[in-house]
């Protein structure tokens, strides 16, 4: 494939100050605009098309494959550091760009444990962090083993390319991973087989927000409670309510360990199940998957928190000291738009607007498309608003904004 004609370099800021480049043109990317302008950082991203989401708001986007291993070395050969907006650029293209003397954060080294779930759960396994039984298959006989040993149904994933739901089954029976299983060993995302994991009984969905720069320096955010619906993040509460103060620790604990001991640069999402354990009927934890970037879990902490996710994973890739990460106040409620009937949102927007002044709404610049991701709103108790009642609330207010601009409400 010939490489994609890139424009000339970013223009820089006088007085020294960093270009940090973004290979994927996502939202992720758009959302880091903001913080960088406030740092005096410049951004360089390098975009799938002129109509991506961060394209339509950041300057120098080059339109480029993140694939394509001329692409990305011209893009990186004008960034002091280059970070990721996904999980996909190839490890080939990667390996290239490191054996350069790109500065990559995350590195190489960190990122195939987000990018290959295998070999995420090897090391997490090695490491002790708690996970959910697991096994590696590449034959109906060893779907049939984990099954029998695990109980029925069961968790499968690709260990690649997967996400929001996609690249996951619930399996009640071997003969419904034929179709995968016969492709196995075959380049793509069962090259390594499939993962089978045992389905968890677990009582809600949490997550764990962190940073580490390559100084060392790590940050937390509270644990939050992420509800899912059919395998997509619809809304986030922050922090997790009822959650006892042992498994926020362990949990946090449990993150910030993971990316000290696997070296990530930038901030890292650590999903979690929240369980009983079954020995003390006390709470636990299982990591369920990983992400080595600005997650959806941690949208809230744009106005919720000191220092938004956005900020501090510019903060820490650029080895700058990291931000205070504290939650401004004692809730703040976050819920995903997914796009519906509307495909003109402005007038939708600006209904909303008016309607309720203290909401956040933060859209993509995405063509609408039924159930792609569109963008968040959030809301936020003030100092007072601490208890369970004003929580209720903030979640009426952001699940009517976020039907709304689906169509699902009308008023």
């Amino acid at each position: 494939m010939t490489s994609t004609p890139q424009p000339p370099a970013p223009l820089r800021a006088e007085g020294g100050f960093p270009v940090v480049g973004i290979v994927g043109g996502g939202q992720l990317a758009r959302m880091c605009q903001p913080p960088a302008v406030a740092l005096s950082v410049t951004l360089s991203v390098l975009a799938e098309s002129e109509t991506a989401s961060a394209a339509l708001v950041v300057p120098h986007s080059p339109v480029g494959e993140h694939t394509e291993l001329e692409d990305v070395r011209e893009f990186a050969r004008h960034c002091d550091v280059v970070t990721f907006d996904h999980e996909h650029v190839p490890a080939d293209v990667l390996a290239a760009l490191e054996a350069e003397g790109v500065a990559l954060h995350p590195s190489p080294a960190a990122l195939v444990f987000a990018q290959d779930k295998l070999a995420m759960r090897r090391r997490l396994t090695e490491m002790g962090i708690p996970c959910p039984r697991w096994a590696q298959a590449r034959t109906r006989e060893d779907v049939e083993t984990f099954g029998r040993g695990v109980g029925w149904p069961l968790v499968a994933k690709t260990p690649r390319g997967g996400y929001d739901g996609k690249g996951v089954r619930v399996c009640r029976a071997a003969a419904e991973l034929d179709d995968w299983l016969a492709v196995v060993g075959e380049p793509g995302a069962l090259a390594d087989g499939i993962l089978l994991e045992e389905a968890v009984d677990f009582t809600r969905e949490l997550a764990a927000l962190v940073a580490r720069s390559p100084s060392g320096q790590a940050a937390a955010w509270p644990i939050v409670h992420t509800v899912q619906e059919g395998g997509i993040n619809t809304e986030v509460l922050a922090p997790a309510p009822d959650l006892d103060d042992a498994t926020a620790r362990a949990a946090t604990e449990g993150a910030l360990r993971i990316a000290g001991e696997l070296g990530v640069t930038g901030v890292l999402a650590v999903e979690m199940f929240e369980v009983r354990d079954p020995a003390t009927d006390e709470t636990a934890y299982l990591v369920n998957e990983l992400a080595m970037r600005p997650h959806n879990s941690g949208h809230w902490t744009i106005e919720g928190s000191v220092t938004s996710q956005f900020e501090q994973h510019l903060r820490a890739v650029l080895d700058l000291p990291l931000g205070d990460p504290s939650a401004r106040g004692p809730w703040t409620v976050m819920a995903n738009v997914l796009g519906g009937d509307y495909e003109d949102l402005y007038p939708t927007y600006r209904h909303l607007m008016a309607r309720d002044p203290g909401l956040k709404i933060h859209l993509y610049g995405k063509g609408v498309r039924p159930g792609r991701k569109l963008g968040h709103v959030t809301v936020y108790a003030g100092p007072g608003g601490s208890g369970p009642e004003e929580l209720e609330v903030l979640r009426e207010r952001a699940r009517h904004a976020a039907d709304y601009l689906r169509g699902v409400v009308t008023e």
